[in-house]
C-alpha cells in the first residue's frame, strides 16, 4: 500500500471501538480519561488504540467540547538563538497547563506573517502570539476579528492589539548611546544589518541617533548591511567602518551575532579593546559572555517574556502593555 492509499484508510475512533467490542463513546471517555469505565475495558481499548495506530483528532474533539488548546506563535526566525529562548518560556508554561503551542517562521517578511496568520487562524486557535507590533493592515484586520487573545512579543512601541509583552527598544538605544558617551567616547558609528525587514533593530538605531543627540554629539558613521545579522556580517561591517571612517572610538552593533564579528576582527587585526575601541552589541548571548573579553551588551529578559505572556493568556488577564525592562552588560569591551 502506498501512501496515497493510506491516506484514504484513515484509522478513526469507529475503528477503534469496534476493534475493542465497546461503542465509541466509550472509546472517547477512556481517551479523555473522563467518566466511567473499568480498567479491563481501558486495557481493551488502549490495546486497539496502539495496534491500530490511532492518532486523536484533538482539534475536532476540542472544538466539540471547551474550545481549541492550540495557541500559534510566529516568530521571525530559528536560527535565532533570542527566538528559541522566548519560545522556551512560552512553551513551558504553556505544557504546564495542557495547551500545545504550534510555530511558523515568517523570515521578517510581514507579507509571510500575514500569510500564516490566515492559515493559523483557520485552526482556530484559543491565542495567537506574535513577535513585534508592525504588522500589515491585512494580519491586524484578521486579528482584530480573530474572536482569540492576541499577545504581540519583544517589543511595547506602539499599539498593542491586545496583550503586549516586552521592553522599548527605543529606550535600550538611547541607554546605549548614554553609556558610550558616559565612558568618554565621541567618535560613535553604528554597524547593523537589514533595518528595513528589522523593525525591532530600526527602533534601537532611531533611539541610539537621539540617545547621542541628548548627548551632545552626532553619529560618526553607520555600515548597515543588505543581508540578515550574523557574525560573517559584523565582521565584514566593522572592516569596511574603519577603512572609511579610521577615528572613530566606539562602536554599536545592532546585535550579538554582528558584535561578535567585530569583535573577531579586532583580534585578527591587532586593534586593541577597549583601549583603541569600544564595542557594544544587543541582547547578551551567552556565547559574547564568554568570549576572552566579555562583549558589553544589552541584557533582555527573553524567557521571562514567554513565560509572562503564556501565565496572562491563561488567567484571561485583561488586555495590557507589559514592560519588562532590560539592562546593560557593561562586560570587557566598554
Amino acid at each position: 500500500m502506498n501512501f496515497m492509499d493510506q491516506k484514504t484508510n484513515l484509522i478513526t475512533l469507529s475503528d477503534v471501538a469496534a476493534a475493542a467490542g465497546v461503542g465509541e463513546s466509550t472509546v472517547s471517555r477512556v481517551l479523555r480519561n473522563h467518566g466511567s469505565f473499568s480498567e479491563k475495558t481501558r486495557a481493551r481499548v488502549m490495546a486497539a488504540v496502539e495496534r491500530l495506530g490511532y492518532v486523536p483528532n484533538r482539534i475536532a474533539g476540542a472544538l466539540a467540547s471547551t474550545g481549541t488548546p492550540l495557541v500559534a506563535i510566529l516568530v521571525p526566525s530559528l536560527s535565532n538563538i533570542v527566538f528559541a529562548d522566548l519560545l522556551s518560556g512560552v512553551t513551558r508554561t504553556l505544557e504546564n497547563h495542557g495547551r500545545q503551542a504550534v510555530f511558523a517562521v515568517t523570515d521578517y517578511d510581514l507579507d509571510k506573517e500575514e500569510a500564516l496568520v490566515a492559515a493559523l487562524l483557520a485552526w482556530r486557535p484559543a491565542a495567537v502570539m506574535l513577535v513585534g507590533m508592525e504588522h500589515s493592515e491585512g494580519t491586524r484586520r484578521m486579528l482584530r476579528a480573530a474572536g482569540c487573545r492576541i499577545i504581540e512579543l519583544l517589543d511595547i512601541d506602539g499599539d498593542a492589539l491586545d496583550i503586549a509583552v516586552g521592553f522599548s527598544h527605543v529606550a535600550a538605544g538611547r541607554e546605549t548611546a548614554a553609556r558610550l558617551a558616559d565612558a568618554g567616547r565621541r567618535s560613535i558609528a553604528y554597524v547593523g544589518h537589514d533595518l528595513k525587514r528589522d523593525t525591532r533593530g530600526a527602533k534601537r538605531f532611531s533611539g541610539f541617533c537621539a540617545g547621542l543627540a541628548e548627548a551632545g554629539l552626532t553619529l560618526a558613521d553607520r555600515e548597515v548591511r543588505d543581508a540578515p545579522s550574523s557574525v560573517g556580517e559584523g565582521k565584514a561591517g566593522l572592516a569596511a567602518l574603519l577603512e572609511r571612517s579610521p577615528a572613530i572610538d566606539a562602536v554599536y552593533f545592532s546585535n550579538d551575532d554582528m558584535a561578535l564579528g567585530g569583535y573577531f576582527y579586532c583580534l585578527a587585526k591587532g586593534i586593541a579593546v577597549p583601549d583603541r575601541l569600544a564595542i557594544i552589541g544587543f541582547n547578551a548571548l551567552e556565547i559574547c559572555r564568554h568570549t576572552p573579553q566579555p562583549i558589553a551588551s544589552v541584557l533582555t529578559p527573553r524567557i521571562e517574556i514567554g513565560q509572562r505572556a503564556a501565565e496572562l493568556f491563561l488567567s484571561d488577564a485583561p488586555s495590557q502593555v507589559l514592560d519588562l525592562g532590560f539592562s546593560v552588560v557593561t562586560g570587557g569591551t566598554l
